[in-house]
C-alpha cells in the first residue's frame, strides 16, 4: 500500500479485480448494503481489512487466493458465501475444471456431504454464469 492509498481504496481497487464486470452490482456490494442497518462496520471491514490488507499481501496471486478461500468455505460448509468466491475465483482466472477439482480433492479431508453441498453450488454458479465442466 502506497503513503497515498488508504486501505479502503486499495481494498476496493483488489476488490474489482475479484468482481464480475457483467453484474449491475457485484454481490460484495449487495452484502454490504444489506448490512447497512444493522452492522455497517462490517461491509467496511470486508473492503478495507480483508482486500485491503489481507487480498492485497504479495506472495499469491488472486487465483491462488481464490482457491484457498473456495477450499476452507468448502471445509466449512458455508454455502452463500461459497456462491460468492467461485464467482470471484472464476472472475480471478479460474476454469470450472479448476474449482470442481479442488473440490473434489477436499472428499478425504471433509467428507463428502461438505463436497457434495459444494458440487450443488458450483452447478448453480456455472449454470447462472453459461460455464460447463468437461467430466472425466
Amino acid at each position: 500500500m502506497s503513503t497515498h492509498e488508504t486501505r479502503h481504496e486499495v481494498g476496493l481497487k483488489k476488490l474489482s479485480e475479484f468482481t464480475d464486470t457483467n453484474s449491475a452490482q457485484s454481490t460484495h456490494d449487495k452484502i454490504s448494503e444489506s448490512l447497512k442497518d444493522i452492522a455497517p462496520a462490517v461491509g467496511e471491514w470486508i473492503t478495507d481489512f480483508a482486500y485491503g490488507e489481507v487480498y492485497s499481501r504479495t506472495g499469491l496471486g488472486n487465483r491462488d487466493r481464490a482457491l484457498v478461500t473456495i477450499s476452507t468455505l468448502v471445509t466449512q460448509g458455508t454455502e452463500p458465501q461459497l456462491a460468492l468466491h467461485i464467482n470471484t475465483g472464476l472472475t480471478a482466472g479460474l476454469s470450472g475444471n479448476e474449482i470442481v477439482e479442488a473440490i473434489m480433492h477436499l472428499v478425504p479431508y471433509t467428507g463428502f456431504p461438505r463436497v457434495l453441498n459444494a458440487l450443488e453450488v458450483a452447478k448453480t454458479v456455472f449454470a447462472e454464469r453459461g460455464i460447463t465442466v468437461e467430466t472425466e
